[in-house]
């Protein structure tokens, strides 16, 4: 037993990565599974974690370092991405194909990150295919405050997490068949919220025996809602009948808090209102999520029930009213100007959020980015951004980059639209470490796009209709500009952010669409520090339990243990650094020789 436990030290002794002490570490064990499922009445799988669709909640305070352990128990290879989880000095842990190999089928793998610097509300979901999502295995992120740093609002009785997003009956497989064939997906065929179809508010548009997400509160209380899009395409209007919507946090930034009635949440967007259960509970109320721009948005309704313990019977009347004009964005691009940064609140740190003052500084380099409907290319139908649609590697960009592969990709991104052929290729922005980038988004298709960036949080400071021109900086909000790491771009409109680059990695910039992003309107960013001597700015050494493809497959040892757990809980469990258990590092440990 002695030479067991000097065996465990030992192996403790030799970790890889340097020890984040004094923070707590949370561990979770997951395995991502297909599930049978009728969510709209139609049987079909979906993808699970740990039998839960939608999957778990990762739970977590501001500094806490994360261990999530994941078997793959579907046939296909797994990634699983942190939206809005910055990843600081660990890139090779964010999850996409740029950083990391995917983890082969019957496989373990365990990531391991710490949430440094972050509060608010983000998720998780499949990312080694982008139409994984279309199946689910997605949940939900909630960084916390640290108790030292106080929330800019009342604490609130409750807590509750709520997925919105449109559903095809098809599965994954056959929606990427489709793409492949050259044919557009068409029309989802509902609006799930927690992966559960509408309630039958109307006999004709909603069949019966559909189950449906019944949301239980106490009168009087005021509740957090954390609401999050987690859809293939579709923008979604939210809103709650007879309740307000107090907006005061989104993707990490808290906001000034103004009330709304509804809200324009786009693919891939995270919101946080507080909602007050004050109405008289004379019947249940609608929880209602559905598509905008779209030609028939009853089919694409999803609808919840709130229920109040003293309510007096089922929710009745139509349904809150959606905004006018199904097809004008006029409303909804206002009503994203109108979100604003709290400069007064803290954020995961005690000094305002507005102390870091975006619009004084100079920026070093522009980028603009345009994107068109998808077009054939090499007859292949491709989605592009500036004539360019990615093709993902077979070996990870930044493991080519560390290990000083050629031709995997090229650094030679242009920063503006290209007068040639559209081509594929894998072109990487070549970033300036410390730089502040302005990107502007120029959507030139016919579509609502979201883009997302992984690494960082980008100030939101222009959007507007037509195409952009360096007099459109005249309109830019330079003081409280939200911070966020999703934005919508309106069709036949442009948005602008500013990003400071001081997280050293590759760093993936994607279109949330998925069937976009499946088509290759993605590309990614490479921000290297050269003061490579300076070990407390350059990310942390890449981990032993790297999987190794592509050019670098030779690397790769055989995982013996791949089909063993490490004994964290199924639920999470949380324990400071001082407390780790000596027998999970040992199971751990095993996983990364």
């Amino acid at each position: 037993m002695a030479l067991l436990l000097l065996s465990l030290l030992l192996l403790c002794a030799r970790s890889p990565e340097p020890a984040m002490a004094g923070d707590p570490f949370a561990y979770f064990d997951w395995e991502a599974s297909y599930q049978s499922a009728r969510p709209l009445g139609v049987a079909q799988k979906v993808i699970a974690i740990n039998g839960q669709f939608p999957g778990p909640p990762l739970n977590v305070t501001t500094n806490w370092n994360v261990v999530v352990n994941v078997r793959n128990a579907l046939d296909e290879p797994l990634l699983l991405t942190w939206h809005g989880i910055q990843h600081r000095k660990t890139p090779w842990q964010d999850g996409v194909a740029g950083t990391n190999c995917p983890i082969p089928a019957g496989w373990n793998w365990t990531y391991r990150f710490q949430v440094k610097d972050q509060v608010g509300s983000f998720f998780y979901s499949p990312s080694a295919a982008p139409l994984h999502r279309a199946a689910g295995g997605y949940g939900g992120i909630v960084v916390n405050n640290r108790d030292v740093i106080p929330i800019p609002f009342p604490f609130p009785d409750g807590d509750l997490t709520l997925f919105i997003g449109d559903w095809y009956v098809k599965s994954h497989k056959d929606l990427r068949r489709s793409l492949d064939a050259g044919a557009p997906l068409g029309p989802p065929d509902g609006v799930l919220i927690n992966g559960l179809g509408p309630y039958r508010y109307n006999d004709t548009l909603v069949p019966p025996a559909i189950t449906y997400e019944r949301i239980n509160v106490e009168p009087g209380r005021t509740y957090r809602l954390r609401v999050h899009n987690v859809g293939v395409s579709t923008s979604l209007n939210f809103r709650i009948q007879g309740h307000s919507l107090l907006l005061v946090e989104t993707e990490g930034s808290y906001t000034s808090q103004q009330n709304y009635s509804n809200m324009d949440i786009h693919v891939g967007q995270s919101y946080s209102f507080l909602v007050t259960m004050d109405q008289n509970a004379s019947t249940d109320y609608y929880v209602v999520a559905s598509a905008r721009f779209v030609a028939d948005p009853d089919k694409l309704t999803g609808v919840a029930i709130l229920h109040y313990s003293n309510s007096q019977g089922p929710a009745s009347g139509p349904l809150p009213a959606a905004p006018d004009d199904q097809y004008d964005t006029a409303f909804s691009i206002n009503q994203a100007r109108s979100i604003r940064w709290n400069v007064t609140a803290s954020g995961a740190r005690p000094n305002p959020q507005g102390s870091f003052h975006y619009g004084d500084i100079t920026v070093t380099d522009v980028y603009l980015l345009q994107s068109r409907p998808p077009e054939l290319i090499d007859g292949q139908l491709r989605s592009t951004i500036n004539g360019i649609s990615y093709i993902a590697p077979s070996t990870p960009l930044i493991l080519a980059q560390l290990f000083n592969v050629p031709g995997v990709f090229k650094l030679d991104f242009p920063n503006h639209p290209m007068n040639r052929l559209p081509k594929v290729d894998t072109s990487v922005i070549n970033g300036t470490y410390k730089g502040f980038m302005e990107i502007i988004f120029q959507n030139n298709a016919t579509t609502v796009q979201s883009y997302h960036l992984d690494g960082y949080a980008f100030f939101v400071v222009g959007m507007d209709y037509g195409l952009w021109t360096d007099n459109s900086r005249g309109t830019y909000n330079k003081w409280d500009g939200v911070a966020r790491s999703t934005i919508q771009v309106f069709p036949g409109a442009w948005t602008a952010v500013l990003v400071f680059l001081d997280n050293a990695g590759i760093w993936n910039l994607r279109v949330e669409n998925l069937d976009s992003w499946y088509m290759g309107q993605e590309l990614y960013i490479s921000v290297v520090n050269p003061e490579e001597d300076h070990s407390d700015k350059t990310p942390l050494p890449l981990p032993d339990n790297t999987i190794f493809c592509g050019a670098l497959s030779s690397l790769q040892k055989e995982q013996s243990h791949r089909f063993q757990y490490s004994g964290a809980s199924r639920v999470g469990k949380t324990v400071s650094a001082a407390m780790i258990s000596t027998t999970w590092l040992a199971a751990t440990w095993l996983l990364y020789r």
